[in-house]
């Protein structure tokens, strides 16, 4: 990873667009991964100054097509604050309670995916079997509810009950959620998740390792941000030139 990808904004101005920025970098990601083809998925992102509202992909904008200007600023009433175009409803429903109830959070990730989903149905946790599961041992959340179609805030609000002060929760038949202190950390961590999702239905006898050996190996996982590496590692793989975003 270049020292640019670890700079950081120092006014406003600047955090808000390095946001927006990873926010449409983070959608054309998604998009490299044949993630979101339906729409099915949202990436947010809260503005550094008016904390209640968040930035995220306006509705009908393909995924990999994603640029800052396609992004609108929600309010916490659901209303359109900033931007043009129509806002993501679902979108609204689950992230505004999620960065309410999580102050440290400026971001969380959520779409439809080959395995997270189907894992998600089989309502089991996340065990140690493989290095990046560790990344979630003791560190994840279960959403045990049958609302796969969210349809209200307080919908919302009980899936962010359940996700408590994890960095992930997993939506009973729905899929896949992952917050983060920043959006290149939410992001990141969902593809990590994703995989994770892949090893569990894949091994169906793995032998987890012991929690101490999986605590050892998250400390050492996490202390850089495993998250924000993987996400600038899909940048350079996927995307030629991140500054498309920049319209």
């Amino acid at each position: 990873m270049s020292l640019a990808a670890f700079a950081e904004p120092a006014s406003a101005e600047e955090i808000r667009l390095d946001r927006q920025r990873q926010v449409a970098l983070g959608y054309r990601l998604l998009a490299a991964q044949r993630w979101g083809d339906l729409g099915d998925g949202h990436i947010s992102a809260r503005d550094p100054e008016r904390e209640d509202c968040f930035w995220m992909l306006r509705y009908d904008v393909s995924y990999h097509e994603a640029t800052v200007a396609d992004l609108v600023l929600v309010g916490p009433d659901g209303g359109l604050v900033e931007g043009e175009g129509v806002i993501n409803i679902a979108g609204y429903y689950i992230h505004h309670p999620i960065l309410a109830a999580r102050p440290d959070a400026v971001s969380a990730c959520h779409v439809h995916t080959g395995w997270g989903t189907p894992f998600s149905a089989e309502l089991r946790p996340i065990l140690p079997i493989t290095q990046e599961s560790c990344i979630f041992f003791e560190d994840h959340a279960i959403f045990d509810d049958e609302e796969v179609q969210v349809q209200s805030v307080e919908a919302g609000a009980r899936i962010a009950k359940a996700l408590g002060q994890t960095r992930a929760v997993i939506l009973r038949n729905h899929g896949l959620l992952t917050v983060g202190p920043r959006v290149d950390e939410a992001v990141g961590s969902f593809v990590h998740l994703e995989r994770v999702a892949e090893a569990h239905m894949k091994a169906r006898d793995a032998k987890p390792i012991s929690a101490e050996a999986a605590r050892f190996a998250q400390k050492d996982l996490v202390r850089f941000g495993s998250g924000r590496v993987a996400f600038h590692a899909l940048v350079r793989r996927h995307i030629a030139d991140p500054d498309v975003v920049d319209g």
